[in-house]
């Protein structure tokens, strides 16, 4: 098995990392560039930031903010929120982004996708895919910061995504963001056996044990944390020492 990467997630909305619970009641959670240092210092394999409602609103990601994250950290970033096409991606890597994610666009024009790939390669690329049960065994693509329902299957689309160049998959399970109850290990686990290229776990983590069994049962790659992270409930340090204590590897 490959490394575990741990990786705290910004989401951001008018300037302030915020959390809520399946995408909605968001509460602030403190300055993204002070957020994005600590981590950073705490060792932090990645730091993934998200402007939450560029998308909604119909803007560009804040470039000016990304620049400042950008500038504090020492660990590859991923930025998404508002890209629409390739010189958006370029104004990104430009302030500092080493990837892109990339959700209600991808789903919209596809071929950006290809385009996107062939430019700066597939490492660069980052589909970032929210699904919400709709059935057994199920899952529904959700656009827009998880408000909008597109039909199409969260398995199927990972499939697509990967064959159209993306170099890893960003799963967020809306049903369980911000319960601290456990990811969507089903959900994952799905995906995670249909394709071969990386899968971050996204949503629901409230204990160590939870960690562990995304990677474990769920086969993700990545686990990508916010509310546990934010709220101090735990360290990095204390959760890569677990999850190596459990027999994984980590980068200590």
């Amino acid at each position: 098995m490959a490394t575990v990467r741990i990786i705290p997630c910004l989401d951001v909305k008018e300037g302030s990392v915020v959390k809520g619970i399946h995408f909605e009641n968001l509460i602030q959670a403190g300055d993204p560039v002070e957020q994005a240092a600590f981590y950073s210092k705490e060792k932090a394999d990645e730091i993934v930031f998200l402007d939450i409602s560029a998308t909604i609103e119909g803007r560009k990601t804040m470039v000016d903010v990304v620049k400042k994250v950008a500038s504090a950290v020492f660990i590859p970033l991923t930025v998404g929120g508002g890209i629409n096409s390739i010189g958006d991606i370029e104004d990104l890597l430009k302030a500092g982004a080493d990837k892109i994610s990339i959700n209600t666009a991808a789903v919209k024009n596809p071929s950006l996708i290809k385009e996107s790939t062939d430019k700066f390669g597939s490492q660069c690329i980052v589909i970032a895919i929210d699904g919400k049960k709709v059935g057994p065994e199920k899952w529904e693509v959700y656009i827009e910061s998880g408000k909008t329902p597109t039909g199409k299957d969260v398995v199927e689309w990972a499939k697509k995504v990967e064959k159209l160049g993306a170099g890893e998959i960003l799963l967020t399970s809306i049903d369980m963001d911000g319960t601290q109850k456990g990811y969507d290990i089903e959900m994952t686990r799905s995906v995670s056996k249909n394709i071969s290229i990386p899968v971050i776990a996204s949503g629901g983590a409230g204990t160590l044990d939870h960690l562990y069994k995304v990677i474990k049962e769920g086969g993700a790659d990545a686990i990508l944390l916010a509310s546990l992270l934010h709220f101090r409930k735990y360290t990095i340090s204390e959760i890569k020492q677990y999850l190596k204590d459990k027999g994984l590897d980590v980068r200590l």
